[in-house]
């Protein structure tokens, strides 16, 4: 820091010297008092009016800004710093109260991608295990631009962001997922499932396994549109993440079926095909690929028992857990011997110490009793 700025180094330097023993405790006078305080505060921010600052920005019409030389990128750098602040619960619901709340929801419609997206993103993080922001970004419509950008949006990573905040925000939150649902949220998922980007498709697979997790009546409408097709396909992917959130919802729609239903999709035993090309595969990895491919080994596992009705090969051949899985080693104790009990210490360190009371000794002797003998009683 240039010029009069707070000398961090001097205010560390004066923070040891005053905790390392070498002087005794004093009181501060009133000189070294206001100088602590002015280097604490010279470089904090106030979040509230930074926040309100940015909100002032999010209000201002965009040819405004832009006619004062504010950029596209500058916006997305003023959005990044929203969330870093909105990291904080109370920061996130106090956007609202500060009129920042509309604002935001309103850069989702935004003619740039970048702010569409980084928009999303700052949303993910208000609502994310928030309960009150979920339910103010509903109450203010907020759904409604999120589902339109994930299903419509032309740009893929604009759909992705709005996918994850439209997962925070219907978390543990029934109307958010009546209102996902009302809104054909479903076959959204399935548009997110036939797209060719990998992450785009995690984020969809595990938000529905997510709601059939929650919801198992939704099983016939996974059904009616054509899920269980599209999960077969991609539990074959090349992306071991994609695969594995595949067999993931394929394994919840077994478990909301019955074993015909389930199958009935499945006449010319494609899924069993794959299933059986991945069991195969997985057996003849190297030792070391198979720890990589623990949560895939269990998942086939599971699944090929819930859909047949017995355990897979991989249970035969005790490819399910591996040994070194059941009783992983310990990590090694690198910092226990600076935190030994110190009478343990002092034993270990004293090899010539003189014994212990001979009362310690005296093995035949009866032990001491506490309370009233046999004849008291």
């Amino acid at each position: 820091m240039a010029g009069d700025g707070v000398k961090w180094e001097g205010l560390l330097r004066w923070s040891l010297s005053q905790a390392d023993g070498t002087e005794p405790k004093r009181v501060l006078s009133d000189e070294e008092r206001r100088w602590f305080m002015e280097a604490m505060t010279a470089n904090s921010v106030d979040v509230i009016k930074r926040m309100k600052e940015i909100t002032e920005v999010m209000k201002t019409p965009q040819d405004v800004l832009e006619a004062h030389g504010v950029t596209s990128a500058d916006i997305e750098g003023m959005l990044e710093e929203l969330q870093e602040h909105v990291e904080s619960i109370d920061m996130a619901n106090d956007l609202h109260s500060i009129g920042g709340l509309l604002p935001l929801l309103g850069y989702l419609r935004n003619y740039n991608a970048g702010i569409r997206a980084k928009a999303a993103e700052v949303v993910t993080t208000i609502v994310q295990n928030n309960p009150k922001s979920q339910q103010l970004v509903m109450e203010a419509s907020g759904l409604d631009p999120l589902l339109s950008n994930l299903s419509s949006d032309p740009d893929v990573t604009v759909r992705s962001k709005a996918l994850g905040a439209i997962s925070s925000l219907i978390r543990n939150n029934k109307t958010g997922v009546n209102a996902f649902k009302l809104a054909n949220g479903y076959a959204a998922l399935r548009d997110a499932l036939r797209s060719n980007d990998a992450r785009f498709q995690r984020k969809a697979l595990n938000l529905l396994q997510y709601l059939l997790q929650e919801n198992t009546s939704d099983y016939s409408t996974a059904m009616e549109l054509g899920f269980p097709r599209l999960m077969v396909h991609l539990a074959s992917s090349d992306d071991s993440g994609v695969r594995e959130a595949a067999l993931g919802s394929l394994l919840e729609l077994a478990r909301c079926s019955t074993s015909e239903g389930f199958s009935s999709f499945d006449k010319e035993d494609k899924l069993k095909q794959i299933l059986q090309n991945r069991i195969d595969g997985i057996s003849s990895m190297e030792a070391e690929d198979l720890g990589a491919a623990r949560e895939e080994r269990q998942l086939l596992d599971s699944l090929w028992s819930a859909c047949y009705n017995e355990p897979s090969s991989l249970r035969e051949k005790g490819l399910v857990v591996l040994p070194e899985e059941e009783n992983p080693p310990q990590p090694p104790d690198v910092a226990g011997k600076f935190f030994e009990p110190p009478l343990r210490a002092w034993a270990a360190n004293n090899p010539t110490r003189q014994p212990l009371p001979a009362v310690a000794e005296k093995k035949n002797e009866s032990p001491l009793l506490l309370g009233p003998g046999p004849s008291e009683l």
